[in-house]
């Protein structure tokens, strides 16, 4: 009996620790109202807790161990009283975050700490500094400890920026499992001497992770190569970790052979001074926000602008008396900060050598990127940017049909020759799924058969789809680049930027797989694995045994270039619009970098929004500082959200979380694991080592089916009209809720509240239906239950528009600019398309037509127009098509103007 919630399944250590505190203060003010001795009940439930939590708080300098140990004897002695005040006071100090964003100090420090007795800090740090933890790995006996703490709290001084505790790890498996476990953790001191395996029982923290928490089986003889060991395993999991090595053997000659893993490297003889400078410094250069810095004290500055915007200094409206409510609404900051200045302590967008570069350089650090750029106007012309950047009129493009608007629409202004790629359908729903790589590989064999694989030289997908399907960035990567060694990957991660910040997510981000690829090519021992490859393929390998075969390149002749776009305002923290690019790319400084430069300088404003370019300069602070508390918090709340929903026995009965196996073939699967996130990061892990694609547990795709009410009803007028609540996307019997860094688990209590509600008032509205209306009812819960028709592939562009009969590329530029021609188009009717396509005539779309949802669009320019897609559009039930008039119909090309065209190509 431990008082946990018997329905809680935690999925992550941090949601097990928070729970268990809640319960220990609830058991403590209960036994403090019980008397004298207590009930023996409530008394073994306390002891169970503090069980509970003793292997969790070892990874912790706060509360940590003593704190434990204080209540323990609280409760021992009897004190009740006590032991429920101290209780409280260390709740609320972690519910509040005030051991993560303040110094503990009196009111939040164990006073009856084992170490009470070492000697007190020289200086005792503001409430409002921020704290951090810093792990110790060193096979240290008490004395040791208490001795290095104290010693540590000597160095602090009045002045410093940030505070912080240390937490002794004595083995590699600790010092691992404190690294996944404490959030807190900002560098890592690893020592000479530390053993393998923990002499603690941790299996309460392990069950939640996998084998990347275990010791090696046998840790390496030579001193020199643990400390790597564990270096390497800990920036694995945490790159953003600052680690430092001190030693007692000749630090010459070890910083030689580690000095790439550790930042720096000490003498155990010399003092701690230098090691405390530099583990403040190391915080102060991530804790850096240089662009954010110098618009502040610009903002500050007393000036006079004889040049635009009359709102800089709030001059033309903080003493008009028709807007007032500018003001008051936004403050005056807003307009202190308003300048078209880019001198003065500032700097320019466009070319960038001052605090703009160095944000930059920050955040492609942050991002592992070797270059980022900032864009003010979204993921929209980011990809604009790059795709003009790598792409020239008559390259051939491969593109997920699928993918956002801003790609067709930049392939269009590029002039490129599309190859659409169809994802797997997932009809039920009324969306797609992802791309599979043996899809892409087939269109490049066959664009090679054709004699036109030298001209193809971008791939174009979104890596996670809208629904929350990840690729295998790394797998897509190597087999594409095995068929055609240089070719560019623009990877979409509009809603992917918190990934970087996570072990198990990093993986399948762009720049983790680039960087992966580009270390793997480089080893020595791949030209043997690449050559055992080339040896099973046989000498000639026809198509079929390369589409089917997991293929490597030949280290000799690949290329590794990646780009990422990302709208770091979609799930990081950044004002609305702010993006970035980032980019690794083996070829970018002699092949790219100058057209680049002006593709960034034809879609960036020459006024760019500069609270925009602050606000992305601090969300990657905050990234690298407590991004992988935030993400892990995302994704406890993602597990909260599922769980309340399919444990709920009203909600259960409308509403379902689609799992992976609903949104995920089980060919995509070989880990064959259905629901990884239920067990914790352990089978997570697994699955997305393994798996072509997994499903994001942050998005919650839920079927609404069960309620006969459709998802853009649902959405509009229960959920935003009557209740407040934004959702993501709709289908038509599903909607997408995302959890995010920002979701608290009161914004998941709310939402549970609301779907009640609505359930609530469906049943009473379903048990007092007529015959009649229940017969209806019934038929639209069986409607929805089926899905819609089925969603329709991209067809072919019209010859006229494609420059081989031999290739399915078009030429969508030619198209989209020949509708700008009224006479060269008409508009039909779905019954005249009909009618039209029965005597035989081919009708060809002039326009994008986008129904939302789905969001992609079912007809580009150039387009045959297919029965499939006039069925698919007939049974839509979505208020808004772009592209479409349903008064006057689809804009078609006439006949003359296709043969005109065909005509003249030919």
């Amino acid at each position: 009996m431990n008082d946990l919630p018997t329905a809680t399944v935690h999925n992550s250590v941090g949601q097990l620790r928070a729970d268990a505190w809640s319960s220990l203060t609830d058991l403590t003010h209960r036994l403090a109202t019980q008397g004298a001795d207590g009930h023996p009940h409530t008394v073994a439930g306390i002891e169970e807790l503090i069980d509970l939590l003793t292997p969790i708080e070892h990874c912790w300098a706060f509360p940590g161990l003593p704190a434990l140990r204080e209540l323990s004897a609280l409760l021992a002695e009897g004190d009740h009283r006590h032991l429920a005040q101290r209780a409280d006071e260390l709740d609320r100090a972690l519910a509040g975050h005030r051991h993560r964003g303040t110094a503990p100090h009196t009111a939040a420090t164990p006073s009856g700490c084992a170490d009470e007795s070492a000697e007190a800090p020289h200086s005792t740090p503001a409430p409002s500094t921020p704290y951090f933890e810093v792990l110790v790995v060193g096979d240290l006996d008490a004395a040791e400890e208490q001795a290095l703490r104290a010693e540590l709290r000597r160095l602090r001084r009045p002045d410093d920026e940030f505070a912080y505790e240390i937490v002794v790890a004595p083995s590699f498996e600790d010092a691992v499992i404190t690294s996944l476990v404490n959030s807190s953790l900002q560098a890592v001191v690893i020592r000479d001497r530390f053993t393998d395996r923990s002499r603690h029982d941790l299996s309460v923290v392990r069950r939640f992770f996998d084998e990347s928490a275990q010791a090696p089986a046998a840790l390496p003889g030579d001193s020199d190569e643990q400390v790597r060991a564990l270096g390497d395993r800990l920036l694995a999991l945490r790159p953003e970790l600052d680690l430092y090595l001190v030693s007692e053997r000749a630090v010459e000659s070890t910083a030689g052979r580690l000095s790439r893993r550790f930042r720096r490297v000490f003498h155990a003889r010399e003092g701690l001074l230098e090691l405390h400078l530099s583990i403040l410094h190391g915080i102060t250069e991530r804790h850096r926000a240089p662009f954010f810095t110098a618009l502040r004290a610009h903002s500050r500055k007393p000036t006079g602008v004889f040049h635009a915007l009359p709102v800089s200094r709030g001059a033309s409206v903080l003493n008009s008396p028709w807007i007032p409510e500018i003001a008051d609404f936004y403050g005056t900051n807003i307009f202190l900060a308003e300048t078209s200045a880019t001198s003065g302590g500032l700097d320019s967008l466009l070319a960038p050598t001052g605090p703009l570069r160095e944000a930059q350089d920050l955040a492609a650090e942050a991002f592992g990127a070797r270059r980022t750029y900032f864009v003010t106007n979204g993921t929209s012309t980011a990809n604009k940017i790059v795709v003009q950047a790598m792409v020239r009129p008559g390259d051939i493009v491969l593109v997920d049909r699928n993918c956002h608007k801003s790609h067709h629409y930049g392939l269009v202004l590029a002039g490129a020759h599309v190859v659409y790629l169809d994802a797997y359908p997932l009809d039920e729903y009324g969306m797609y799924g992802a791309v599979p790589v043996e899809e892409i590989k087939r269109k490049l064999l066959m664009l090679k058969r054709e004699g036109v694989l030298h001209r193809v030289k971008l791939l174009m997908l979104t890596n996670c789809t809208f629904d929350g399907i990840v690729y295998n960035p790394t797998r897509v990567m190597e087999e594409c680049l095995a068929l055609k060694p240089d070719l560019a990957f623009l990877w979409d991660e509009a809603w992917f930027a918190f990934a970087r910040f996570h072990p198990v997510y990093r993986r399948r981000t762009a720049m983790a797989s680039a960087r992966t690829l580009t270390d793997r090519y480089r080893d020595p021992a791949y030209a043997d694995t690449y050559a055992a490859h080339r040896e099973s393929l046989g000498e000639d390998p026809d198509d079929e045994t390369l589409a089917t075969t997991r293929l490597l390149p030949d280290p000799e002749q690949v290329r590794v270039r990646v780009y990422a776009t990302q709208s770091t305002h979609k799930t990081l923290t950044s004002m609305r619009q702010g993006s970035m690019v980032h980019v690794f790319d083996q070829d970018f400084r002699h092949k790219v970098a100058e057209v680049f430069h002006e593709a960034y300088m034809t879609h960036t404003s020459t006024s760019p929004n500069y609270q925009i370019l602050a606000s992305m300069d601090l969300g990657r602070r905050q990234a690298v500082l407590e991004g992988y508390a935030l993400v892990q918090k995302q994704l406890e709340q993602a597990g909260v959200l599922r769980d309340a929903v399919d444990q709920h026995p009203l909600l259960s009965r409308y509403l379902h979380v689609l799992t992976t196996p609903e949104l995920i073939p089980p060919r995509f699967r070989s880990s064959g694991i259905e629901q990884p996130l239920r067990t914790g990061l352990a089978r997570m892990e697994r699955a997305w080592e393994e798996d072509e694609f997994v499903l994001d547990p942050t998005r919650a795709t839920m079927h609404i089916g069960r309620t006969g009410i459709d998802g853009d009803t649902f959405k509009h007028d229960l959920l935003m009209d009557r209740h407040g609540v934004q959702v993501n996307k709709t289908t038509r019997n599903t909607l997408l809720f995302m959890t995010n860094i920002g979701t608290t688990r009161s914004s998941v209590a709310y939402l549970i509240e609301v779907l009640v509600r609505i359930a609530e008032d469906l049943e009473e509205s379903v048990g007092e239906m007529s015959p009649h209306d229940l017969a209806v009812h019934r038929g639209l819960v069986t409607g929805l239950g089926t899905g819609s028709a089925a969603l329709p592939d991209f067809s072919a562009f019209h010859p006229a528009f494609r420059p081989s009969p031999r290739t399915p590329e078009g030429d969508m530029r030619a198209a989209f600019f020949l509708a700008y021609d009224d006479t060269e188009c008409e508009h039909l009717s779905t019954r005249e398309i009909s009618d039209a396509m029965a005597q035989g005539r081919t009708v060809v779309s002039a326009t994008f037509v986008t129904p939302y949802p789905p969001g992609f669009p079912v007809l580009v320019p150039g387009q045959v127009v297919s029965k499939d897609v006039l069925t698919y559009m007939a049974a839509l039930d979505t208020r808004e098509i772009h592209g479409y008039d349903p008064e006057a119909g689809y804009r078609v090309f006439t006949e003359a103007a296709l043969e005109a065209r065909h005509t003249a190509e030919r």
